[in-house]
Parts: C-alpha cells; structure tokens; sequence
C-alpha cells in the first residue's frame, strides 16, 4: 500500500447560478487527498491518513476516497470542522483562500498517529499540513519515525499566503527532505526553496540534501526528473486546459504509480534508479495531469483513460 498523508479539504470551486449570480460548488480535495485518490484510480493500493471531521463535508470526503478505492482505515475522526479552500480562477490558473483554523485536519497531534502496518510500503507527505501546527510536526514526526524502514516521498506544494513561520517552516522542510528518498517540486516551489539558479543546478541542489530521485513539474514545458547519474524530461501534452486544480497532485501519483508498477518502490531501487524508469515515472505522471487540467476540478483519470 502507498499511504498518502495530509490534508483533505473542500474546494469550494466559483460557479454561475441558473440566475447568473457568482457561487461557489464544493469538490472534495486537497493535495494529499487528491493523491490518494489519484493512486486508487491508477491501479495502486492506495490509502489515506487525515484528520477528518465527522460533518457533511468529512463524510462527502470518506465517501470520495472510498468511490476510488483508497482505505481510510487509518484516519482520525473527529467533530471538529472540515477545512475550506475558495478558489479563484485567472485563465486557468488557481489561487486559494483558506478557511482552516480549529478543524479536524489542521489540530491533528503527534499522539493522534497511529501505528503504521507492515503492508504500507512507501509513504507520502506533503501540501499545506507542513508549514501549519499541530499537525505540521504531526506530519514531521510521522516521516522521521517511518523514513528508515519504507520509502518515503515530499511535495511541500508550497503557498506563501498560508507560511506564518518562514523559518520554522524552512527549517521543517530541510529535517524532511534529509530523510526523504523521492522529492517533487514545482519550478516555482523549487526556487522558493533553493534560490534563483537553472533548474537543473537547483535540482542537484535538493539531491545534495539527501533524496534519491528528484521530480519538477514546468507547468505546460513538462516535466523533469533528477538522479545521482542522470537527468530526464518529458515535455507536456498539448491539451485544451480548464483549470490547473489538482494537476500536480495527480503528477505524483502517477509517479508513485509507475515506481509501484515496476516493483521500484524499495530504498535499494531507488538509489538505482536509470533513465529509463524516471522516465517511466515522468511519462505516467504527465500523462495523468493532462487529462486533469482538460477538466475541471482535481478529477484525476482512471488507469483505462491513459490506457
């Protein structure tokens, strides 16, 4: 099983009223959440691990991840509120406004982490659950503790707006890439983190820190992926594009995905890794993302849509 583990929220996407007065419709999302989903619909044995509310919008979220074949079995439930994301849309591109002290997601706790069982081979961590507390060190801690014995993957997917401690939060980043074995970043996540610079220099960079493989999306350019001994990209796929929500999440699945698939998802293979499974790893992932940005919302394909 790959575990995905961070936030689920509602995006509460803007609409038209039959009246044509602006609205907003809810989406279940997130994205670590939406990576979950993304695996479970790729083929993969995907679970989730979340803070998740008892409320409408909790259970709208348990009966997504369940529609897509992802096990909940190790999230928390509470009655605290499900977090909210109101999304703007500028051609295409999304920005967020969040709605997220006091819920179910955000005061997880490092007491509240269970035990993880043997069957999970590869955990992933990630999105706006990092830079916020308690359960950005939930989070940390749970990495730290399980980075030893399973394959471990970060996509900090990084919004400014949502940083109160810069520093704390940078200092939080540099403990999880140490331990990671698999980093994903955005071109703009990557100079946030690393500075002006190519991206190739950048990238070698986040490799120096520690992880074995080293994934940037480039928006509509592609997409590149980073070893010790070699370098690949894989540019996008010419689509007619609806929104960006969810199209990197979706990216990582499809990594997650071709490394399951070809029984990669270990330390030692990792470490191995030649060109021709980054590329593997690169083709899935974009793939994938193109037939999210095609429609709206974080609506990642099923294995038979790419097939």
């Amino acid at each position: 099983m790959i575990l995905s583990c961070g936030e689920a929220l509602i995006d509460m996407l803007p609409r038209e009223s039959a009246q044509g007065e602006a609205a907003f419709a809810p989406y279940p999302g997130g994205a670590v959440f939406n990576t979950a989903i993304a695996l479970g619909r790729l083929g993969a044995r995907s679970g989730f691990l979340s803070g998740l509310s008892e409320d409408l919008f909790g259970k709208m979220l348990i009966h997504s991840l369940s529609d897509s074949g992802v096990d909940a079995g190790l999230a928390v439930r509470s009655d605290r509120p499900t977090t909210l994301a109101f999304v703007t849309l500028t051609d295409g591109h999304a920005s967020y406004a969040f709605y997220d002290e006091n819920t179910a997601g955000r005061m997880l706790k490092i007491e509240d982490m269970p035990a993880i069982p043997a069957e999970v081979k590869a955990m992933f961590f990630g999105g706006i659950s990092l830079p916020v507390e308690p359960c950005g060190a939930a989070y940390e801690a749970l990495m730290l503790r399980e980075a030893e014995s399973r394959v471990t993957m970060i996509d900090p997917n990084i919004r400014p707006g949502f940083i109160g401690d810069e520093a704390a939060y940078r200092a939080r980043l540099e403990r999880m890439f140490t331990v990671a074995d698999i980093v994903k970043v955005s071109d703009e996540d990557l100079r946030w983190i690393e500075g002006p610079g190519t991206i190739a220099d950048l990238a070698r960079g986040l490799l120096a820190k520690g992880p074995k493989l080293v994934f940037v999306t480039e928006g509509a350019t592609g997409a590149h992926g980073f070893s010790k001994h070699c370098e690949v990209f894989v540019p996008a796929r010419k689509v007619e594009v609806i929104d960006t929500v969810g199209a990197g999440d979706t990216f990582n699945a499809g990594v997650l995905a071709a490394l399951d698939r070809a029984e990669a998802l270990d330390k030692g293979a990792l470490a191995r890794a030649e060109e021709g499974l980054i590329s593997d790893c690169l083709k899935l992932g974009v793939a994938a993302a193109a037939v999210v940005v095609s429609r709206a919302g974080a609506n990642p394909p099923w294995a038979d849509e790419l097939a």
